[in-house]
């Protein structure tokens, strides 16, 4: 096993500029970056001079994909087309999405409808440009929590309906945590739908899920990046067996990269900060998967 690691840009880290960013994470030993934005072709060109790849490619107006309004839709349906388009011709072949709707208190069976509907034809464009969509587990924001794509119960339905390979997973074992989910089981079941992997964790706050339960505190979360009775930590800070992950993504052949996502409130606020985040994230990463 060596899987490339990488990173999804953090904010003050990127504020510093794309060259400076990509001329620091190869500096570290970073070998992929997650990327999105208008400039695609650039950012290539930025990454080859630094010996990096790019990992994923963030969708553009994947809310209106999910929109009840048909103008909002089909309007979607050409941007991503020629966001695939734009991938194809630098050679990047992860798309990643969050399949959150515009309206965020339609329920999910409404919104799941409208995917059913739309996505056959956004697989069947990726299909052609050698594109895989990777979709994000994250529930999305509360209270709703609209996004549709985040639970097993949901992946069978949708992996049902689309069988194809050119949609699936970003797994993310930091959202199921929280969830409740088993993160292994769920990779086990669905390892053969990953097509990216992000590399973050989540600690279990017990004396605040003793105070609150699973449900939002009322007077507000001690931290950033926390529901409540969990929070989002880097890699080797929370719960999460990455060396069972390991084995399991090598056992379904995953070829992909895993890039860490910073989360975490200790590891904030500033892009040194975030540095020393991304630094130790990788350093925990590496012992199981390079």
């Amino acid at each position: 096993m060596n899987w490339k690691i990488g990173m999804r840009v953090p904010r003050k880290i990127g504020e510093q500029g794309f060259d400076n960013t990509a001329k620091w994470a190869a500096s570290v030993g970073l070998e992929v970056l997650d990327v999105g934005g208008p400039h695609l072709a650039e950012m290539k060109e930025t990454c080859d001079r630094y010996g990096l790849e790019i990992g994923s490619v963030d969708a553009d107006l994947v809310g209106h994909l999910l929109s009840v309004d048909d103008s909002k839709r089909e309007n979607a349906l050409v941007s991503v087309k020629k966001q695939m388009d734009d991938m194809a011709s630098i050679g990047a072949s992860v798309m990643f999405m969050c399949l959150v709707p515009d309206d965020r208190k339609m329920p999910r069976r409404e919104t799941f409808a409208i995917w059913k509907d739309t996505f056959p034809e956004v697989v069947r464009y990726a299909e052609q440009k050698g594109v895989y969509i990777a979709i994000k587990g994250w529930p999305g924001p509360g209270p709703e929590l609209p996004t549709i794509g985040c639970t097993p119960e949901m992946w069978r339905a949708m992996f049902e309906a689309i069988p194809s390979k050119h949609f699936g997973l970003n797994y993310d074992p930091s959202h199921l945590v929280w969830l409740r989910i088993d993160y292994l089981r769920a990779l086990s079941e669905f390892g053969e739908r990953v097509n990216h992997c992000h590399g973050k964790d989540t600690e279990i706050l017990y004396e605040e899920l003793y105070e609150s339960g699973v449900i939002a505190p009322t007077f507000g979360s001690k931290y950033h990046d926390c529901g409540g009775s969990w929070r989002y930590t880097i890699p080797g800070h929370g719960i999460v067996e990455w060396d069972k992950i390991a084995v399991r993504l090598d056992r379904f052949g995953y070829q992909g990269s895993v890039c860490i996502e910073l989360e975490d409130h200790r590891f904030r606020g500033t892009a040194e900060n975030e540095q020393q985040g991304i630094v130790k994230a990788y350093e925990h990463l590496a012992k199981y998967f390079k």
